[in-house]
């Protein structure tokens, strides 16, 4: 029944200030910006090496994440990364704080941590 994941929804705080963080600091590419005027909302479709990914959203008065991780809902958002510490280096240079790296106790590959704009819970996973 199910083939893949098709993409995720992100609803931004600050939309510019997102866009700029998922297109400029993240790499990923612009498939199609539309603004929803009915809704004063807009929709922003970005693929990660060609393929869809992320739709990202702007919605006036959203309310804002309740807690950090654990909230209900969406936990984080995984990109999986050849190099790890060429990655963490990457994102510093362009002011993205990552945590302290970590050991998956099960599978024994090196992950870490790091924010979006909003708080949103992103991880990098060493292949």
């Amino acid at each position: 029944m199910l083939q893949a994941i098709h993409h995720i929804a992100i609803i931004a705080g600050d939309y510019q200030r997102s866009k700029a963080f998922y297109t400029g600091v993240l790499g990923l590419e612009i498939v199609r910006e539309v603004y929803r005027k009915e809704r004063r909302s807009y929709k922003l479709d970005l693929s990660l090496n060609g393929s869809y990914i992320i739709e990202l959203f702007s919605f006036p008065d959203a309310p804002a994440r309740p807690s950090h991780p654990e909230a209900q809902g969406l936990r984080h958002l995984a990109f999986a990364v050849n190099d790890l510490a060429g990655a963490i280096e990457n994102l510093a240079a362009k002011g993205v704080t990552c945590e302290p790296v970590r050991v998956d106790q099960h599978t024994g590959r090196k992950f870490s941590f790091f924010a979006d704009p909003d708080g949103l819970p992103l991880e990098l996973y060493e292949l």
